[in-house]
């Protein structure tokens, strides 16, 4: 199969890492944040005022309650698995990096990524895989950014491809 630059066209299971070509750019995806998904995270994981009380919110910095930014990472991953990862080739990833919270995300707003394919290289120790680094830009409904972040993931490549 030859290298894909249709990449949102080829299903979870057709994506190897040679089909991650470096320029490549992706809108996948949307999840809604509800004022009760943000409280039951932020209860669990980020207790700030900020993001569980409504009310003592409406007085704070933000002016009403907002999502905290790891529920928005949270929620920008579960997008990246479902609808650009590879379901067959993802080994692991060793990181993020230039992560920012750019605007708060607050109840109703509903969340899609912007993934730009920044680098690709295959592994010169390992060369059954390769290692790829997007640009993500988790946008709001009015196209906004509201978080950007810059992962890296380990691939398998296509079985039966040669190293190169």
């Amino acid at each position: 199969m030859p290298h894909s630059r249709y990449l949102a066209d080829l299903p979870l299971d057709q994506r190897w890492f040679e089909d991650y070509v470096v320029g490549t750019i992706v809108d996948v995806g949307e999840v809604e944040f509800t004022e009760a998904d943000i409280i039951a995270y932020a209860l669990r994981f980020d207790p700030q005022y900020i993001h569980i009380d409504p009310v003592r919110a409406k007085d704070g910095p933000f002016g009403g309650l907002i999502a905290s930014g790891f529920h928005t990472l949270a929620g920008s991953m579960r997008l990246f698995v479902d609808k650009y990862l590879s379901s067959v080739a993802a080994i692991a990833s060793p990181g993020i990096d230039a992560m920012r919270f750019h605007l708060p995300v607050r109840p109703g707003d509903r969340l899609r990524l912007r993934i730009e394919v920044m680098e690709s290289r295959r592994s010169a120790s390992k060369p059954d895989r390769g290692i790829m680094r997007n640009h993500v830009d988790v946008l709001n409904q009015n196209h906004e950014v509201v978080l950007s972040h810059e992962p890296m993931n380990m691939l398998f490549c296509r079985p039966g491809e040669r190293a190169v």
